[in-house]
């Protein structure tokens, strides 16, 4: 089944001969349970890409569907709903709240949405990533490495259609970097969830299912990992 798909996904800054093509006609497809990497250089457009398939920024054109949803079709308010709803997001940088322990961080989607937290599922997902001597700790007290887990619960607890991840490792050390992509691969496996990971690092991309590779703004290969 089909969870993300864009079509002719395009973003410009500037006019005339300042015209920058940050994306350029991008057309992909991502399958439900996918581990999907797009890699490529800085200045590339995958950040770009990733802004667009969140819908933290809206395109110059085209479309982009998530969960069957043409998410700029929606206005503000209704996207912000849907993906907060829809759409786990991990950052390099974390973005967790430091006065809010580690419970409370990975349960902050879910209550800002007005609802209950599945505690048997959020228990499970704070064991899978070896979090569970840590959910009474701040964010100042943890690891680099272990508050990018907090954030990967965080991404899982309102059970999105899908995981964004931004550079996740982009903080980490060598070491921890693997342990961390690890965790995110088996997260996908064990909750059969989709995630697309954007990263410069070839050798981080090899941990994926699948590669798509992004120079100029658009696509320039798309298929299985070797």
């Amino acid at each position: 089944m089909e969870v993300l798909k864009t079509k002719n996904l395009t973003k410009h800054y500037g006019t005339a001969s300042n015209l920058v093509r940050a994306l350029d006609g991008v057309d992909i497809s991502v399958g439900s349970g996918e581990f999907v990497a797009v890699v490529g250089t800085s200045g590339s457009g995958k950040s770009t890409l990733l802004h667009m398939l969140g819908g933290l920024d809206r395109p110059t054109s085209g479309k982009v569907c998530v969960a069957g949803n043409d998410i700029f079709g929606m206005d503000d308010d209704a996207l912000t709903i849907f993906r907060r709803r829809k759409i786990g997001f991990v950052f390099q940088s974390y973005n967790l709240v430091p006065i809010l322990n580690v419970y409370e961080n990975i349960v902050l989607p879910v209550g800002l949405d007005g609802g209950e937290p599945d505690s048997e599922y959020i228990g499970n997902i704070i064991g899978t990533l070896g979090l569970s001597d840590k959910t009474n700790s701040l964010p100042d007290n943890l690891s680099g490495g272990q508050q990018q887990r907090v954030a990967i619960a965080r991404a899982l607890s309102a059970k999105p259609a899908i995981i964004l991840a931004d550079e996740p490792t982009g903080n980490l050390d060598s070491k921890t970097s693997n342990e961390v992509l690890l965790l995110l691969k088996l997260i996908g496996e064990r909750y059969r969830q989709t995630i697309v990971m954007i990263t410069h690092n070839e050798e981080i991309s090899q941990m994926a299912d699948r590669i798509i590779r992004i120079e100029d703004g658009k696509v320039v290969s798309d298929g299985k990992r070797p």
